[in-house]
């Protein structure tokens, strides 16, 4: 039986793979890893783990996430997103496994209004985009058999993301300013699971790097209008700019990106993000 080692099995992804690997047990024997068991800036400990099970893919979803913090903890953001694939992808090349890494579109610097393509030029405008960018390149130098999927807005039932904390504040409050002049493609977490599995049990497998999202385009402030709507709260949403809403970390304006190239290759068709989000707030606001 062939082996799925999944790193960063607690976050948002992992748990969602999780959940969908009773579906495949007859298939695969899957290991999840947290960073308490596997830590990926420990060189060794990767070794080790795959010298133990040696995979037949590696689905690595973990990540330095946090894209403020990541301006004070530049470090740490690169041991992660950089340092740390660079060990998969060398554990991958020795014992020749399939590496699957999950990417972001702030690889991007947001400066467009075309969707991006896969070739298209690189330019983040924060650590956490640098960092998850050193990681792609690190990833195809050492490990030719490796796929990226680069994924943006991700959010799921499970861990901390912007549809849980708008649910929340919803409960807390009459009304809400959200930005309304950034546009980018929620991503329900499940969906990317479910697009690695599939991708996964394809038996023709094209390496390089692929964009898997929901679509069309929206803004932040029309993603949290609809779960509002799905979640019947009555809440007053009140657009704002970029300038009024100010972080640590730029973000791209417009970080779109093409889904044609998974589409072709894979056959895999993305779903539109309303009906995604509207599954997962049905989840999440089920009575307990």
């Amino acid at each position: 039986m062939k082996k799925i080692a999944v790193i960063g099995s607690n976050g948002q992804l992992g748990n969602c793979i999780r959940k969908i690997a009773p579906d495949f047990e007859n298939q695969y024997e899957f290991l999840f890893t947290d960073s308490t068991i596997l830590d990926v800036t420990n060189a060794e400990q990767v070794n080790d783990f795959f010298y133990d099970n040696k995979p037949d893919f590696c689905i690595n979803a973990s990540a330095y996430t946090a894209v403020d913090l990541a301006e004070k903890e530049e470090e740490k953001a690169f041991a992660v997103n950089a340092d740390g694939v660079a060990h998969l992808a060398q554990a991958c090349a020795d014992y020749k496994t399939i590496l699957i890494h999950v990417s972001t579109d702030y690889v991007f610097d947001g400066d467009t209004n075309l969707p991006y393509s896969e070739d298209d030029f690189t330019n983040p405008i924060g650590v956490y985009g640098a960092s998850k960018r050193k990681g792609e390149e690190l990833a195809l130098e050492i490990n030719p058999n490796t796929i990226i999927l680069r994924t943006s807005w991700l959010y799921s039932e499970f861990n901390k993301n912007f549809v849980k904390t708008m649910l929340n504040l919803f409960s807390q409050k009459t009304e809400l300013g959200i930005v309304a002049d950034q546009f980018g493609q929620p991503t329900n977490a499940n969906d990317l699971a479910d697009a690695i599995m599939e991708i996964i049990e394809n038996p023709n497998k094209t390496f390089g790097i692929f964009h898997f999202s929901n679509y069309p385009e929206t803004t932040w402030f029309d993603f949290a209008k609809k779960i509002a709507e799905f979640s019947k709260s009555s809440i007053q949403l009140n657009a704002l700019t970029t300038e009024q809403y100010p972080t640590p970390a730029k973000r791209p304006v417009r970080s779109t990106m093409s889904l044609d190239k998974i589409e072709e290759i894979y056959k895999i068709e993305p779903k539109h993000w309303e009906h995604s989000l509207e599954e997962c707030v049905d989840i999440l606001t089920q009575p307990q």
